[in-house]
């Protein structure tokens, strides 16, 4: 009897052995899966941009082994452009991809989290969101309207625009109709330009068919993308407006509470991943556009005079202060923000900017 038992027992351990062996993968395919919708304000697949959508939610799926799906609808496939934030709000998509001066209708303060004009750069950006009280603060500001916010990309400093006058002195800006968004719109206000809001594919009709003079969209890589090239003549920089846009991801908060921890951290990581990848890659890229644009397009590139970037400068100061009065919310976020920028200009004078001045001695 002793020796039936034992063969009994002995012949269930290759048995039990097999089952503790695939139990991971077992437990792996019992975990509960999610499929979510991202609406983004760029075009489906537009460089840069609109593939920085697609990392992200690619990168998503690999991390997660396919437990969190999510699919990309461009601008208008399920919702128009600027109303991203309100999808995402509503809970009509879990996610958003686009950046924050979009939604200055409904939050003002919100613009301080994309770009400020002669604030920081990319760099100095994350810094303060990572290491200072930017996330902190812009998770607070969204909160009410039930979205988290999350940093997925920069564009690094941009170009001035696209011009079908050239710009000699500020008063070259009077009357003067031009595609840009957010805090940078308000500042060529002040100087006598008409600043109109559009999405990236509406501006070039618009630029092309003369319902505005001027656009600003991004930088050579995203610009050539758009074609802006055959619609306007002069090329300006630098982008005084927008030093290093931070491009944000929204995710509707509910949806995120219902996601296990795992998914959760995993989703908090891509984020980090992608912010990364869209800088790097436009840093790589910028630079080869803009020579094919000079080299084959025959722009022509300018630099705004030191005159209007002086008055430029000084109507930032000056639209700054109004938005701080517009929306109380803004004072604490502009108030942290512009601590940090100085704090990291008086690290930077000594490294960054002293070594470049530096590296070009010849």
């Amino acid at each position: 009897m002793k020796r039936r038992q034992f063969v009994k027992h002995a012949s269930a351990l290759p048995l039990a052995a097999g089952l503790i062996s695939s139990t991971p993968a077992a437990n792996a395919a019992l975990l509960p899966e999610f499929k979510w919708k991202m609406v983004t304000t760029w075009p489906r697949n537009f460089p840069g941009l609109g593939m920085g959508a697609n990392y992200l939610a690619n990168l998503i799926d690999q991390m997660s082994g396919g437990r969190l799906k999510i699919s990309i609808y461009g601008a208008n496939e399920l919702v128009a452009p600027l109303d991203v934030f309100d999808a995402v709000a509503e809970g009509r998509a879990q996610m958003g991809h686009g950046a924050a001066f979009y939604w200055k209708d409904t939050i003002r303060a919100a613009q301080f989290f994309a770009a400020v004009p002669f604030g920081m750069t990319a760099q100095e950006m994350n810094a303060w969101l990572y290491q200072g009280e930017g996330m902190e603060l812009w998770q607070e500001l969204y909160d009410p309207y039930g979205i988290v916010p999350h940093a997925c990309g920069n564009t690094g400093v941009q170009m001035g625009g696209w011009f079908n006058r050239e710009i000699n002195s500020s008063a070259d800006l009077q009357g003067l109709k031009i595609r840009i968004p957010g805090l940078g719109g308000e500042v060529f206000k002040r100087l006598g330009a008409e600043p109109v809001l559009l999405p990236g594919d509406e501006i070039f009709h618009a630029l092309e068919q003369g319902e505005i003079d001027a656009a600003e969209w991004a930088a050579p890589y995203n610009d050539v993308a758009l074609g802006l090239y055959k619609a306007a003549k002069y090329y300006y920089y630098p982008g005084w407006h927008e030093p290093g846009t931070t491009i944000e991801c929204l995710i509707n908060k509910d949806a995120l509470a219902q996601l296990p921890k795992d998914l959760k951290a995993i989703v908090k990581s891509a984020m980090r991943v992608a912010n990364q990848e869209m800088l790097a890659e436009l840093t790589a890229k910028n630079n080869r556009a803009l020579q094919h644009l000079l080299n084959v397009h025959k722009v022509q590139l300018c630099k705004f005079p030191d005159e209007v970037l002086s008055q430029l400068k000084l109507a930032s100061i000056s639209v700054l202060q109004e938005e701080l009065e517009k929306d109380p919310r803004a004072i604490k976020i502009f108030e942290s923000y512009d601590r940090f920028r100085q704090q990291a200009a008086a690290w930077h004078d000594l490294s960054e900017l002293a070594y470049m001045q530096a590296r070009d001695l010849t």
